[in-house]
């Protein structure tokens, strides 16, 4: 697989997660090119934090927070987060535009996406708002 679906995050000298200053849940580390990728009017942003943490609560509002309390809305980006969404048309693969509804007409899309991934034709990391590899992602296959 490339290496946005393999990394093992190890060798950071920080912890990897922090609370979610809104609902006080742990979450993990996302970079801030991730950050930046997604959020709208990106040129207006102001970087304040040195570390940002993606919060995937469907519940929550805050996306991205800051290791300084700063947040970042639902509202406040350009890119629709599937993790969030309870929606059919909510993406679930961000590199090759995969949404809830496509997984649902046919499960197979998902393999397309192993395949992809497996060529190392997939930028988690900065396509996906969490920064991390979308096949987590994919609902689980029934009984």
């Amino acid at each position: 697989m490339s290496t946005c679906c393999s990394l093992s995050g190890g060798g950071n000298a920080h912890p990897d997660r922090r609370r979610c200053p809104v609902n006080g849940r742990e979450y993990p580390e996302v970079s801030a090119r991730t950050v930046a990728h997604h959020i709208a009017q990106a040129w207006n942003w102001r970087q304040t934090a040195n570390r940002y943490f993606f919060c995937d609560d469907p519940a929550c509002d805050v996306v991205y927070f800051g290791d300084d309390g700063s947040t970042i809305l639902k509202s406040q980006l350009r890119t629709r987060v599937g993790l969030k969404e309870g929606s059919a048309d909510a993406p679930l693969c961000y590199c090759f535009g995969v949404g809830k509804q496509d997984f649902e007409n046919d499960p197979a899309v998902r393999d397309f996406v192993i395949a992809q991934t497996k060529a190392g034709r997939c930028s988690c990391e900065t396509s996906n708002p969490s920064g991390r590899c979308c096949l987590k992602d994919f609902p689980k296959p029934g009984p």
